[in-house]
């Protein structure tokens, strides 16, 4: 199937953060299916060119947006940019995150701030700012974590930033549904990307293990639940926390 007579063929969707692991996957495939995808990335112009090209290879349509979240004014400078290419959105993936690996005694305030600043404040700007761009009967898609549902000591900031990202979707979908709009949020849990490099083999082992499928994921996976999620197969799905976790924890 060609990407002008795919299934989001004539919709528009903006990935933030689409330039690397998961959100590349996301791009990629939003891409495939026929919808014409904006790539925003932070920081790294390299990785997002070579996400455009993938996309471009393959057929698709693409454009890229540069802006630096979880600072002031971070969504009014994504949307000043993403209006210089579109004239409207069908499709919003919150996917843009930061990690934070500390222990409740061990968080400093200041990476408390920053990952809150990213991974909760943006999104939730990035709507309210989007909200006029989003045509009714579009689609909000938030990444949050499969760490909302399984206590993980380590990431303790980290989680509490995605159930936050959890609320928002659920009062979202209850807020937008008048206009069409289905919110729902995608949770993966442990996902091959560029986090993954360096990881020793038994560490790797290890979390393979926490699937039911005894793998770890690969960003394909996750894409093609938010690929169904944008679609109007989904039209009657709101409101959801949909575990993409591979079955992570099921036996504890």
């Amino acid at each position: 199937m060609g990407a002008s007579t795919g299934r989001l063929a004539g919709k528009t969707a903006l990935v933030t953060g689409g330039s690397r692991g998961i959100g590349r996957g996301i791009a990629e495939r939003l891409g495939r299916d026929g919808a014409r995808v904006g790539v925003h990335y932070g920081s790294n112009e390299t990785a997002a060119k070579e996400t455009v090209t993938a996309i471009e290879e393959a057929g698709g349509s693409v454009f890229m947006i540069g802006a630096e979240l979880g600072v002031p004014g971070d969504a009014e400078a994504l949307w000043a940019e993403f209006d210089r290419h579109a004239d409207g959105l069908d499709i919003l993936v919150n996917n843009a995150g930061i990690g934070l690996y500390s222990r409740v005694g061990e968080v400093q305030e200041a990476d408390y701030d920053r990952v809150f600043a990213v991974n909760t404040k943006a999104p939730f700007f990035i709507v309210q700012h989007g909200l006029d761009r989003l045509r009714d009967g579009g689609r909000i898609i938030n990444i949050s974590s499969g760490v909302t549902r399984i206590a993980f000591p380590i990431t303790i900031a980290y989680s509490m930033t995605k159930g936050a990202v959890n609320v928002l979707t659920h009062t979202l979908a209850q807020e937008l549904g008048p206009r069409g709009i289905t919110v729902n949020a995608v949770a993966p849990g442990i996902i091959e990307t560029e986090m993954m490099d360096g990881a020793p083999g038994d560490q790797r082992t290890e979390m393979a293990g926490y699937s039911a499928f005894n793998r770890i994921g690969q960003p394909a996976d996750v894409a093609d639940i938010v690929s169904f999620v944008a679609s109007d197969d989904a039209r009657w799905i709101t409101g959801q926390y949909i575990d993409a976790t591979g079955g992570s924890a099921l036996g504890l």
